[in-house]
C-alpha cells in the first residue's frame, strides 16, 4: 500500500495499537493512541478541544499536526444522502493539501444504510469500511478486498479498544479514519 499521508508512519510488520479515550469533562474529549511499549504515536483532538464543530485534528506523539479533517457543510451538502469529510495533510511549509474524503450515509429514518467509502486522492484509490464501530468490530478495506486494519474490542472497557495494522499500512491515515467514524457516531471527538 502506498502513504496516504506519511512513510514515516509505515511499519513493515504488523501492529497492535491502542486506543484510549479521552473524556469531554477532564480535558475536551478525543483519544490517544499508543504502542505496545505504550508510548503515545497519535493523539486526535475533536470539537471539545479544538471549539468547532465538526473539525478533527490528528497530532503525532510530539504534538506535530498531521491531518485536518472537516466536514463538508452548506446548502448542497444538506440536500446530499451523504455526510462528506475532508482529510488534508500540512506540507513542510505548513500549508494544507487534500489528501482524502470519506461519504457516510446520513443518520435518518428516510436513508438507507450503507457502506462508509473513502476516496484518496490523487488517483482512484478508496477505501471500504465494513462492520459497526460501536460494537468495536469493524475493518478497513482497501480496493482489491485486503483487510488493511481492525478495530476490535478491548474486553471489559468501552473507553479502550485495539486497532490492528497490516505491514506497509499508513497508521496516521487509518487513525484519521478512525477520528471521523468516532465522531460520526457521537463518541469522545464530537461535542
Amino acid at each position: 500500500m502506498k502513504a496516504v499521508v506519511s512513510k514515516l508512519h509505515c511499519s513493515s510488520m504488523e501492529e497492535v495499537m491502542v486506543v484510549r479515550r479521552r473524556p469531554h469533562v477532564v480535558n475536551g474529549g478525543g483519544f490517544v493512541v499508543t504502542d505496545c511499549k505504550e508510548k503515545i504515536v497519535f493523539k486526535i483532538d475533536g470539537c471539545g478541544v479544538l471549539g468547532i464543530k465538526g473539525e478533527l485534528v490528528l497530532r503525532d506523539g510530539d504534538g506535530n499536526d498531521l491531518l485536518l479533517i472537516h466536514k463538508k457543510g452548506g446548502v448542497v451538502q444538506a440536500l446530499s444522502i451523504h455526510n462528506k469529510w475532508r482529510g488534508y495533510s500540512y506540507d513542510y511549509q505548513g500549508s494544507t493539501k487534500p489528501i482524502f474524503t470519506l461519504r457516510d450515509p446520513k443518520h435518518s429514518c428516510f436513508s438507507i444504510i450503507g457502506s462508509i467509502r473513502i476516496s484518496v486522492q490523487p488517483g482512484n484509490c478508496y477505501f471500504d469500511v465494513r462492520g459497526y464501530f460501536p460494537d468495536r468490530d469493524c475493518s478497513i478495506i482497501d480496493s482489491t478486498g485486503n483487510v488493511i486494519a481492525q478495530i476490535k474490542e478491548w474486553v471489559g472497557s468501552r473507553d479502550i479498544y485495539k486497532v490492528v495494522t497490516k505491514p506497509s499500512v499508513d497508521k496516521a491515515f487509518v487513525f484519521g479514519v478512525i477520528a471521523v467514524l468516532d465522531y460520526i457516531y457521537g463518541e469522545s471527538t464530537s461535542c
